[in-house]
């Protein structure tokens, strides 16, 4: 879908019926777990399912969607999410059969822009639990989950507006002081940021990510941990020269009360 989509309400229709890709790499994997019956278990779907951000939204749309009545608590870990569907369900129902790479083939632009999105995805994932770990916080699976899905909003359109995503990459890039919110309302008509926060409230997806997609509780600490594992990885893209990373290490120095250079050499190993 490359063409007409200019109201972030025409995604949300669009999305409603439109399948989610996963990676190849989870296809593959998804496909020998289930084939295997010794090997198959709760936890190993669980590890595939949290190394790809696309099935985790998935997952969890579809939970909210057959949630049942008795249920009171919201439900973010992916283990907590399986058992309670059961395995059969996950197979039956939620695992998807389009793969991201099956359908950008050719376009080698959109794969590589979509690989990247998935990549910074899993970097500030693992960033934020690393530090939720070592500030002893219980909850840092969700805390993982959030962090894991502060971009999917791009992927997705990588997947399915890869022609104005290529747009975008390619404004920026003739124009480095462009920002990307500005760059992406010239091609998009809209932030990628507002699609994806009416995304994530149409499917009802973990309060945490919402709260921190709209700013709520900024000086939290979880969702202190979250906005810098994003900033770390969104500045460190492109390699550990970004004159923005020094600071983004004496904050995380703060939260973690530890020293700025033992924060780089933390985050670089």
């Amino acid at each position: 879908m490359e063409s007409g989509m200019k109201k972030i309400e025409d995604w949300l229709l669009f999305f409603e019926t439109a399948e989610i890709p996963v990676l190849k790499r989870t296809a593959r994997e998804l496909t020998i777990l289930q084939a295997d019956t010794e090997q198959l278990s709760v936890r190993a779907v669980t590890e595939v399912i949290m190394h790809d951000p696309l099935l985790t939204v998935v997952l969890l749309r579809y939970l909210q969607r057959h949630k049942r009545t008795t249920q009171l608590n919201e439900v973010v870990q992916i283990e907590q999410a399986l058992l309670m569907l059961g395995m059969q369900v996950f197979f039956d129902k939620v695992k998807p059969g389009l793969v991201m790479e099956t359908l950008l083939a050719g376009n080698t632009a959109a794969l590589t822009g979509m690989l990247q999105a998935v990549q910074r995805a899993m970097r500030a994932a693992n960033y934020a639990r690393d530090w939720a770990v070592h500030l002893q916080d219980l909850h840092f699976d969700e805390i993982y989950i959030a962090a894991l899905l502060h971009n999917f909003a791009e992927i997705l359109l990588w997947c399915y507006a890869s022609a104005q995503m290529t747009q975008i990459r390619v404004l920026q890039q003739c124009d480095p002081a462009l920002r990307s919110a500005e760059a992406q309302r010239l091609v998009l008509s809209f932030r990628l940021g507002d699609l994806q926060l009416a995304l994530a409230k149409a499917w009802a997806l973990p309060e945490l990510l919402i709260r921190y997609m709209i700013g709520e509780d900024v000086a939290q600490r979880q969702m202190r941990i979250i906005e810098l594992a994003v900033n770390l990885t969104r500045h460190s893209a492109n390699g550990w020269d970004n004159a923005a990373l020094p600071d983004d290490y004496r904050e995380i120095a703060v939260l973690l009360n530890i020293k700025p250079d033992l924060v780089e050499q933390r985050v670089r190993r």
